[in-house]
């Protein structure tokens, strides 16, 4: 006999803490039952479940690592290329200054040609006025002087070689007289 049952046959009444012999098998082969049902049942189901959720975890993982590589190459790229349009535009700013320095010269070039030009053909134009208006002047003045003369001297001067040479020679006086003043 055991201890749990000589106290219930000594008439004590029974301790609690002590559970009698086939409580403790009865309960020693359930909870090994339910340990072998445990332990091949749902251990494996558990830990399979376990390792989809780390294999997902993990997949997860990677492609946040793999996205943010991604970004990271994308970014790099971004700022390479727009370091490289702002050269681009810095280089195209350069050239239209240029373009437009070089424009504004030819233009100025043009512009003094076309001067140079105009300043040519008006004093050419000039230079042509004049003459016309000395031959003119010289017709006017031989015709007044061939009358004078002619008033003077009291007889015509019709003939036109003799008129023509009498006002070439007052002409020529009248130009020496004012050079002669000049010179002075």
């Amino acid at each position: 006999m055991n201890s749990a049952q000589m106290i219930v046959a000594a008439g004590e009444p029974h301790n609690p803490l002590f559970p009698a012999t086939p409580d403790l098998v009865w309960g020693a082969v359930c909870f090994v039952a339910i340990l072998l049902i445990f332990w091949r049942l749902v251990l494996p189901r558990m830990k399979a479940t376990l390792d989809e959720r780390a294999e997902v975890i993990e997949g997860g993982i990677k492609k946040a690592e793999n996205a943010q590589a991604e970004a990271a190459a994308a970014l790099e790229e971004y700022n390479k290329q727009l370091a490289d349009a702002r050269s681009e535009a810095a280089k195209i700013r350069e050239q239209a200054r240029t373009d437009a320095t070089r424009i504004a010269n030819d233009v100025k070039a043009q512009a003094q040609t076309d001067a140079d030009r105009i300043t040519a053909n008006a004093t050419a134009q000039i230079e042509a006025e004049r003459q016309s208006a000395l031959v003119s002047l010289r017709s006017e003045v031989g015709s007044l002087a061939i009358d004078l003369a002619s008033g003077v001297i009291g007889e015509s001067l019709s003939d036109d070689a003799k008129a023509s040479a009498i006002v070439d020679r007052f002409l020529a006086d009248l130009e020496a007289d004012e050079q002669s003043k000049a010179g002075k």
